[in-house]
């Protein structure tokens, strides 16, 4: 039984699906105006090891993750510049530009990192219309209202309507809504501070935005329409378009609990009549050295930063899955290092289960191998244990202790890779030099005429040149040391 830590609930709960064995999975994608740094690289690999848990337990999973290409102000409570827009001028480029740009890097940085494709990638300005007619649903059931400058979702409307605007984040409200009707210093008509916008209009401090789109909403007594999207609509319209109006699993950081993700609720439910999520997943932070990481400090580390020291992003990976995804987890080279080294020594083993050639491994039948059960269900019992990569992790490890046959450990580990997502079955087989493998088919005569002392001698050559033999019934297996 499948049970998830459910940031609405503050526990973990059964995972019950809204159709049966089928799963709607939602999450927040990039803002796609610069290069991802690992921390949000962390957060796709981890949204990609939930989606193939679920896979693994049998469901059928539909994932979408969305492209931020306007819409997400340099703040996160209706303040700021464009993010795209800001990009676009720092390269001189257009914001579709900028987008298509730094999607390709995106791209290219996850399939790096081997996550798997979404079933959909949605791009905001692909789903105006959709954001439009839910601003216009919101004003047609008086849960918006406009002034100069925006379109704002009314948040005491919203709780006197019955709903509690801070069940995810758990915040008090008392005090925001005493300061109900001051407004704020960006707009003077904004009823309160808790209000958020839902469409800016193309006026005040964004009198000269790059993207607008015109819009007609009935029911606005207001001559400038043109304009753009708030941000949490985007995440809003687009999953009701492609999944309806309830979704079974959205995925975020924690940053987005009290504001993007409370905002995406109130303006949903309030536009649908349902339940928007019945289950928040939230993923904890990555930090560099104990702390946050910095573009000016120079520890806002990317992909490309990563394979540039000469790692495989795979080393990257498999870092990631040492830490449960509502668990901090701390970035170091010399933690890449270990984590690099752990790697190499898991794939360097599976090498020598792998059924190869009589010049590596002589005699060898070529057995496929089962996935051993009770092993098998450990590790399920992990994932179903609110997605616990790391134990099911160790259970790997477990699979090389064990007495099973390399055929068996090697099925076993290739089952379990559905979900770790190591591309362990792709592991090239290592190339053994020449005079190592003359070596030891000269020791194998020895031992086979029982001359010990030649047989050691021959061992302590082979282990000289950086290889380890390990002898069995009539043949032998060759590792690198």
């Amino acid at each position: 039984m499948l049970r998830i830590f459910n940031t609405l609930g503050k526990k973990k709960e059964e995972f019950v699906p809204l159709k049966k064995n089928e799963v709607s999975f939602y999450q927040c994608g990039p803002t796609v105006y610069w290069i991802q740094h690992i921390g949000n690289m962390r957060a796709m690999v981890l949204a990609d090891l939930i989606r193939r848990s679920m896979e693994y337990l049998g469901y059928k999973v539909k994932f979408a993750r969305n492209y931020t290409d306007v819409g997400h102000l340099t703040g996160d409570e209706d303040a700021g510049e464009d993010k795209l827009e800001k990009g676009a001028k720092r390269e001189g480029l257009t914001p579709q530009e900028i987008a298509d740009k730094y999607i390709a890097q995106f791209e290219a940085d996850v399939k790096a990192l081997n996550c798997e494709e979404p079933t959909e990638k949605p791009r905001a300005t692909d789903y105006i219309p959709q954001m439009a007619e839910m601003v216009q649903d919101l004003i047609d059931k008086g849960f918006a209202y406009a002034t100069d400058l925006a379109i704002y979702f009314d948040v005491e409307k919203y709780i006197a309507a019955g709903h509690n605007y801070a069940e995810l984040s758990g915040q008090k409200l008392e005090n925001n809504l005493i300061e109900a009707g001051k407004g704020d210093v960006a707009d003077k008509n904004k009823k309160s501070a808790m209000d958020f916008a839902v469409w800016f209009f193309k006026a005040g401090t964004h009198k000269e935005a790059l993207q607008t789109w015109g819009q007609d909403f009935k029911g606005i007594d207001q001559p400038i329409k043109a304009g753009f999207p708030g941000w949490h609509l985007e995440c809003s319209a687009m999953n009701k378009t492609l999944f309806g109006s309830t979704i079974d699993l959205h995925m975020g950081g924690i940053e987005h609990i009290p504001v993007h993700h409370t905002n995406e609720i109130a303006q949903s439910e309030a536009a649908n009549g349902v339940k928007f999520v019945d289950y928040w997943l939230h993923n904890e932070h990555l930090t560099v050295d104990g702390a946050k990481m910095s573009k000016s400090g120079g520890t806002a580390y990317s992909v490309a930063d990563v394979i540039a020291k000469g790692y495989d992003p795979l080393a990257l990976r498999y870092f990631f899955l040492q830490a449960h995804y509502r668990s901090k987890q701390n970035f170091t080279w010399e933690a890449l290092d270990a984590a690099k080294s752990g790697f190499d020594n898991l794939r360097s083993q599976l090498v020598s289960f792998r059924p190869r050639s009589a010049s590596l491994r002589a005699g060898s039948a070529g057995n496929p191998g089962e996935v051993d059960k009770s092993l098998a269900l450990k590790f399920t019992s992990a994932l179903e244990d609110d997605f616990n990569i790391p134990s099911a992790l160790s259970v790997v490890f477990e699979v090389l202790k064990s007495d099973l046959s390399d055929a068996d450990k090697y099925a076993t580990i290739m089952d379990f890779d559905k979900v770790l997502g190591l591309n362990l079955s792709e592991v090239s087989a290592i190339k053994i030099p020449a005079k190592v493998a003359d070596l030891a088919e000269e020791r194998k005569k020895a031992r086979a005429n029982k001359n010990w002392a030649e047989s050691d001698r021959l061992r302590d050559e082979i282990n000289k040149l950086g290889w380890q033999i390990k002898d069995a019934k009539d043949s032998y297996e060759l590792k690198k040391i």
